[in-house]
């Protein structure tokens, strides 16, 4: 009986922590999302300044090769750096090359950003590529980080189907996080979301956007990026995200210590059993 009492308040516990790390969407997130706008085309005309500064047409990344789209800004200091780590270190994990066979374009949606910006994320990003072993070939070719004026910005981010926005209270961006795959007439062919992305599908996603091959809708969770509110002493949804994942672990470790005291006692129960038998009538 008394693992049964503790079970139960255990189990309170465990919904009211859930019931706790749930929230309602920020109005801070109003219309900040990304829009699968798969076999959509992006304007390949647009032009952009490259880390040297040199003025380029979007269409020097396409042609011939797929190409990893990723949008941030060079100031960011959370979800963005977290997820180009991410991107590196899953086309690290493959047999293909930057350069050969897909190229990466980060293109930064503050117009604030310049190429001094641009070329020292770019040589920190090297760095990790090039990480645990010989410096491997192909990033400088294949890996190109952009900046841009806003009128560049905003018909490429739209058509992307990336949507964020500027908070004046704050002075930050509001945005998801994410990145995508396009196939080499810059037609939109995969999206991912978050800042996980598997070696494994980031390979399938280049392989087929080469051969012009759109996927499919998927299914998302958005991960936001913006800070906290001292002024309100409201948490980031990103922070709100991770009390969330919190709280469903503590579920998980609380269901296994009721799964433990339940076991233990019906063991006791078992054990007094078979001493009173030989005393049965």
């Amino acid at each position: 009986m008394r693992s049964k009492r503790v079970a139960g308040l255990l189990a309170a516990l465990a919904a009211g922590s859930l019931l706790s790390a749930q929230y309602a969407r920020p109005r801070l997130t109003k219309d900040v999302t990304i829009e699968q706008k798969l076999n959509s085309a992006i304007p390949l005309n647009l032009a952009f300044h490259d880390e040297a500064n040199q003025l380029v047409p979007l269409s020097t990344y396409f042609g011939d090769k797929p190409v990893v789209l990723s949008f941030v800004y060079f100031t960011c200091t959370s979800l963005c750096p977290m997820s180009l780590r991410e991107t590196v270190l899953g086309l690290r994990r493959l047999s293909l090359e930057p350069g050969r066979d897909y190229n990466v374009v980060v293109v930064s949606f503050d117009p604030n950003d310049k190429a001094e910006a641009a070329m020292k994320a770019k040589d920190e990003y090297r760095k990790l590529f090039n990480q645990g072993g010989a410096a491997r070939g192909g990033y400088n070719a294949g890996f190109h980080f952009l900046t841009g004026d806003q009128a560049a910005i905003t018909k490429l981010t739209s058509a992307a189907g990336w949507r964020y926005r500027w908070d004046e209270a704050s002075k930050q961006f509001i945005h998801a996080g994410g990145i995508m795959v396009v196939t080499p007439d810059g037609k939109m062919s995969r999206y991912f979301y978050g800042i996980d992305y598997a070696a494994a599908d980031l390979r399938m996603a280049l392989v087929d956007a080469s051969k012009h091959k759109i996927g499919s809708p998927v299914d998302y969770v958005l991960l936001f990026c913006f800070h906290y509110d001292a002024l309100q002493g409201k948490y980031t949804l990103a922070i709100l995200n991770i009390l969330k994942l919190g709280a469903a672990l503590t579920l998980m470790g609380l269901a296994g210590l009721i799964y433990f005291l339940m076991r233990t006692e019906k063991k006791k129960q078992s054990r007094v059993d078979w001493e009173e038998a030989p005393y049965a009538s």
